[in-house]
């Protein structure tokens, strides 16, 4: 099922000057093992050196990459033309904090082949990036996004957070106009949600705050996705926009359609031939395995045909194009247009589905729900 798929390759950088403490991705603040972390992750790719053919999209993640300096990530941009195919012209993006950018430092990314810029904006309010535990000032992150244009980068993406406790629709509308002020070519807007084990998670257990509830968690996707589409963007998955099919993230998109892909460094995820694996969620233990000339794969699983079903109806049901449920039947053996046909039809009665040209598409209503859409 990937054979036609290009692969793309996913870097994991774990360190941050802070931790925010809504975060529940995998990263350290002790900032000294950072060298080490570098020389162990160029020898982690000549591991996998031949395993994948020729990557489209590079993504280095995190953490904060930002951290790294220019020459940092050069020199690994230049392993992983080394060890690796790429095609031609491929997607490389960096995600960045504004804290860290300024023009000469963005000039010389563009100078070493980074094409996409991600910027952790998070908010345009002093008190939501406090509540957040931001690093970046509200002046900070203006100052970043004008910096990215002035330096040149035309592909340019913003995450937004929206749900905060107390905010408004009119408070998160006002966020989403100053964002589409500097006419980014990608939004990401995710609602905020709590893991439990975070100190945000904690204080929200305890009842120190209050998150919308459904109603409301509705109400701002609805208004976000009219307020975006209005002003010239696509809703192409859940949470995320493009001002144009050629800005949707080409490296995110191989998760929504199990194209294969490699992930490199701690707690990096990879997907090639039904099978998934996942490195150590920890610095130390990736470097003793790095360092014995062991992969620090922490688990593996194969996925069984049902499996990939499932995962396929669920992971179109999260973008606009959808299932084209042709390709689903000859893939899956399953015919959900005439199996799931009085479903099908109820969805689209209520506005959550539309099937035109033989294809199965959310709705924005329906990408509201698309968890449950994915259970028919």
């Amino acid at each position: 099922m990937n054979i036609k798929k290009t692969p793309g390759l996913y870097i994991h950088i774990p360190f941050c000057m802070s931790k925010c403490p809504y975060c529940d991705f995998y990263s350290s603040t002790s900032l000294s093992a950072l060298p080490h972390f570098l020389n162990a992750l160029l020898r982690e790719m000549e591991m996998y050196s031949n395993r994948f053919p020729a990557f489209d999209t590079i993504y280095i993640g995190g953490g904060t990459p930002s951290l790294l300096r220019p020459w940092q990530l050069e020199n690994i941009l230049i392993k992983i033309r080394d060890t690796f195919d790429m095609t031609l012209n491929p997607e490389i993006t960096v995600e960045a904090n504004p804290a860290d950018l300024n023009r000469p430092y963005l000039e010389t990314l563009l100078e070493i082949g980074i094409n996409r810029i991600n910027i952790g904006v998070q908010s345009f309010d002093r008190e939501t990036l406090m509540f957040l535990g931001r690093r970046h000032s509200v002046g900070q992150a203006i100052s970043a996004l004008e910096a990215s244009r002035a330096a040149g980068f035309h592909n340019m993406g913003l995450d937004l957070i929206y749900g905060i406790p107390g905010q408004t629709i009119h408070w998160w509308l006002d966020t989403l106009k100053q964002a589409v002020a500097f006419s980014p070519e990608h939004l990401s807007c995710y609602q905020l949600t709590l893991d439990p084990k975070t100190p945000l998670g904690k204080k929200y257990q305890a009842g120190e705050f209050f998150i919308p509830g459904q109603e409301l968690q509705y109400e701002f996707f609805i208004k976000t996705s009219q307020f975006l589409e209005e002003a010239g963007y696509i809703h192409y998955e859940v949470s995320n926009f493009a001002r144009g099919t050629e800005f949707a993230s080409q490296h995110n998109q191989k998760y929504w359609d199990h194209s294969p892909y490699l992930g490199i460094g701690p707690a990096a995820h990879s997907f090639q031939n039904h099978c998934r694996w996942w490195n150590c969620r920890s610095v130390e233990q990736y470097f003793t395995a790095i360092n014995t000339g062991t992969l620090a794969v922490e688990e593996t699983e194969i996925l069984t045909p049902e499996q990939l079903h499932l995962e396929a109806l669920y992971l179109g049901l999260r973008t606009r194009k959808g299932i084209f449920l042709e390709d689903f039947k000859n893939l899956y053996g399953d015919d959900l247009f005439a199996e799931k046909k009085s479903i099908l039809d109820k969805l689209q009665e209520e506005g959550f589905i539309s099937i035109q040209d033989g294809r199965l598409r959310p709705t924005p209503n329906g990408l509201a729900v698309a968890d449950s859409l994915s259970l028919i």
